[in-house]
C-alpha cells in the first residue's frame, strides 16, 4: 500500500478521492443548512397557522370551559394559556407577532413580551451540517417568543411559541447511501487514476525498454491525442538514436579498417630498422596503437545493438569461455551452476565476460569464477589474486580510458576501455555490474543477470 501512494497513480488517485470527499463535505454542508432554513420556514409556518386555529377557537368557547380547552389545546409546542399580568410588553413588535395580529383581525390586542421561554435557549435535537448521520444538538433558530393575547371579551392569554421536540425525519438511512457513495467515487477516482497513469507507465515501459533495446518495437500510437503526440516523438527520439549509433559504429569501422593497411606498412617497414633496440619500441608502440583502434571498435559495439536478441543458456556460455581461456593459458577455474536461461546477445555477453576474465588474469594472475542461482536471477563472481584497487577508486575505473597508475606500463597496463565496455554490454541486457575488494583479498567483479520468462 505504502509503494502504491508513492507512484504517480497513487497520489493522482488520492487527489481526486480528496478532491472528490471535500466537495461531497461542501455539498452536504449546504444541503443541509437550506434543509434546515426550510424546515424552520416551515415551522413558522405551522406555528402561525396553529396559533391562528386555537386563538380563533377560544373566542367561542364558553369562559367556564376556557381553561380546560387550553389545558388540551396546549399540549404541543404550541402553548396558550391565562396571563394574570400584562406586564414585560416589549415596544416593538415580532414579525410573527405583527403577521399573527393581521391574520387575527383588530378584535385581538397582540403585544411581545420581553420574557422569552427557557425552551429557546436550552440545546434541542436538529440536523445541523456536522450531523450527516443523523440528528445533532443545536439551538433552535426558528420563531421561538411569547406574546400577549387580549381576547375580544378582555381576557388576556400568553401565547409561547417553542422549538419542535424532535428532528423531522430523512425518511431514508445515511449510512446505508454514504457507504455506496463512498464506494462508487473510490472507484471512480481509482478507473480515472489508471486511464490517467496508463499512458505514462507505457511511456515509461517504453523507455526501459529503449535502454535494453534500441531496436525494440516502436510504441503503438493509441489513446488521446496528447498521448499520441508524445508516443510519435519517443519514436522519432527512437529512430534518431538508433541512426546515431549506427553512424558512429559504421565510421569506427571505417576508420579501423582504413588505420589497419597504413599500421600493417608500418609493421613491415619496422623490420627493416637496424638497431634492435629501437625496433622493439617501435613495435611495442605499434601494436599498442593497433591494440587501441581494436578496443575503440569494441567500444563502439559494445553500445550497438543490432544483434538479434536470443534465449542463452548461460551456463553453457560460461563453460565456453573459461574454457577458451584455459586453452589460451590462462588460469581459470569454474565453480557452481545457474541452470537458468537470459535473454540477450551471445557474442556481447561473451564479450563482456571474456574482458572481466582477462582483467582478472592480468591483474591478479588468475580468476576464479562462480555462478550461483537467485531469485529470478543469477549472479557471476570473476575473483582475481591480485592487491585490488583503492576503494575511491572502484567507481572510476569504468570510465573511458581510466587507468589506475600502477597499471601505466608497457607491461600490464591496457587502454582502459575493458571494464567501460563490459559495463555497457551488462546495462544493454538489464543487468548489473559492480566491483568490491574481497574479504580474502583480491579484486571481485560481481555481474547479475535477469532471468528469462518466456512470454514476458
Amino acid at each position: 500500500m505504502k509503494a502504491f501512494f508513492r507512484g504517480m497513480t497513487g497520489r493522482v488517485f488520492l487527489v481526486l478521492m480528496l478532491g472528490i470527499l471535500a466537495s461531497a463535505a461542501l455539498t452536504q454542508y449546504l444541503a443541509v443548512n437550506e434543509r434546515q432554513r426550510t424546515l424552520q420556514r416551515y415551522r413558522d409556518f405551522f406555528a402561525l397557522e396553529r396559533a391562528e386555529q386555537i386563538i380563533s377557537t377560544a373566542v367561542v368557547v364558553l369562559p367556564e370551559s376556557r381553561n380546560q380547552y387550553l389545558r388540551v389545546a396546549s399540549m404541543g409546542a404550541i402553548k396558550l394559556e391565562v396571563l394574570n399580568d400584562l406586564s414585560g410588553i416589549s415596544p416593538e413588535m415580532s414579525e410573527f407577532g405583527a403577521t399573527l395580529a393581521n391574520r387575527l383581525g383588530k378584535e385581538y390586542g397582540l403585544h411581545s413580551l420581553l420574557d422569552r421561554p427557557g425552551a429557546c435557549e436550552r440545546p434541542t435535537p436538529a440536523y445541523t451540517a456536522f450531523s450527516v448521520f443523523g440528528a445533532g444538538t443545536g439551538t433552535w433558530r426558528g420563531t421561538c417568543e411569547s406574546l400577549a393575547v387580549t381576547m375580544p371579551d378582555g381576557q388576556h392569554l400568553k401565547l409561547s411559541i417553542l422549538p419542535p421536540r424532535q428532528p423531522a425525519p430523512t425518511g431514508t438511512n445515511e449510512y446505508a447511501a454514504f457507504v455506496p457513495f463512498l464506494l462508487s467515487i473510490a472507484v471512480l477516482a481509482y478507473l480515472v487514476a489508471r486511464m490517467t497513469m496508463g499512458p505514462l507507465n507505457k511511456l515509461a515501459d517504453a523507455a526501459q525498454n529503449l535502454g535494453n533495446d534500441i531496436n525494440h518495437a516502436p510504441i503503438t500510437l493509441s489513446g488521446a491525442t496528447e498521448i499520441r503526440t508524445a508516443s510519435a516523438a519517443f519514436n522519432a527520439m527512437q529512430a534518431r538514436i538508433r541512426q546515431h549509433i549506427a553512424q558512429r559504429t559504421e565510421m569506427l569501422a571505417a576508420i579501423t579498417h582504413d588505420l589497419q593497411t597504413p599500421l600493417t606498412r608500418m609493421r613491415l617497414r619496422l623490420e627493416k630498422v637496424k638497431d634492435p633496440e629501437l625496433q622493439g619500441k617501435l613495435l611495442e608502440d605499434l601494436s599498442a596503437m593497433q591494440q587501441m583502434v581494436k578496443e575503440g571498435l569494441d567500444l563502439a559495439r559494445s553500445m550497438d545493438t543490432t544483434e538479434v536478441m536470443q534465449r542463452v543458456d548461460l551456463d553453457a556460455l560460461l563453460d565456453s569461455v573459461c574454457a577458451d581461456a584455459t586453452d589460451a593459458g590462462q588460469e581459470v577455474d569454474l565453480k557452481g551452476r545457474a541452470a537458468m536461461d537470459l535473454m540477450g546477445r551471445p557474442l556481447d555477453i561473451r564479450r563482456c565476460l571474456v574482458n572481466l576474465i582477462d582483467n582478472a588474469v592480468k591483474y591478479g594472475q588468475r580468476a576464479h569464477v562462480t555462478v550461483e542461482r537467485e531469485a529470478g536471477a543469477s549472479r557471476v563472481r570473476i575473483r582475481d589474486e591480485g592487491p585490488g584497487i583503492p576503494a575511491s577508486q572502484l567507481v572510476q575505473v569504468f570510465e573511458p580510458f581510466y587507468r589506475l597508475e600502477t597499471s601505466r606500463n608497457r607491461s600490464s597496463g591496457g587502454t582502459g576501455l575493458g571494464l567501460t565496455i563490459a559495463r555497457n554490454i551488462a546495462e544493454q541486457h538489464g543487468a548489473s555490474l559492480s566491483l568490491a575488494n574481497h574479504a580474502s583479498g583480491g579484486l571481485e567483479a560481481t555481474l547479475v543477470f535477469p532471468e528469462f520468462y518466456a512470454g514476458k
